[in-house]
């Protein structure tokens, strides 16, 4: 079982299902108050990463698109309800207010691409996941705690 404490995680992900699977583990651990920071390039895997986490939570059949272009998706679950932002098009930090970031902070499970379009408003227990793609399709995964 995945269990995240006190030191910084690292695994390795060969497939898009073990990423999953991983971010599945990870969800099953999560409660209100959790935000997790997903970083990487485009096309790194945040949004499977995001999916997977969604999916653990919520049921395998429901569609869990990218927030790309509504910038936010909530999903309620047994847990809470889950806050998906994609800030990638964010072009200042504070445009965050308009799509609900106060309230997923104070009672929703957030999971935030692109986090550096609103690095200074993000609380200091955000976890950071960073999710590095290897030419072999495998991935990096490292997670710092909060």
């Amino acid at each position: 079982m995945l269990v995240i404490k006190s030191k910084s995680m690292e695994s390795y992900a060969p497939t898009e299902n073990a990423l999953s699977d991983y971010a599945g583990a990870l969800a099953h651990q999560s409660q209100p108050g959790d935000i997790f920071a997903l970083q990487g390039t485009l096309g790194a895997g945040k949004t499977s990463f995001a999916r997977g986490f969604i999916r653990a939570l919520v049921g395998a059949n429901i569609d869990v698109p990218s927030p790309t272009y509504t910038l936010v998706q909530t999903y309620d679950t047994p847990r809470g309800t889950i806050w998906h932002f994609d800030l990638y098009r964010l072009t200042r930090a504070e445009d965050v207010f308009e799509i609900g970031w106060e309230e997923a902070l104070s009672d929703g499970i957030c999971l935030i691409e692109w986090p550096e379009r609103a690095d200074r408003l993000l609380p200091p227990h955000t976890r950071y996941i960073r999710i590095t793609p290897h030419e072999n399709g495998t991935r990096h995964i490292q997670i710092d705690p909060a």
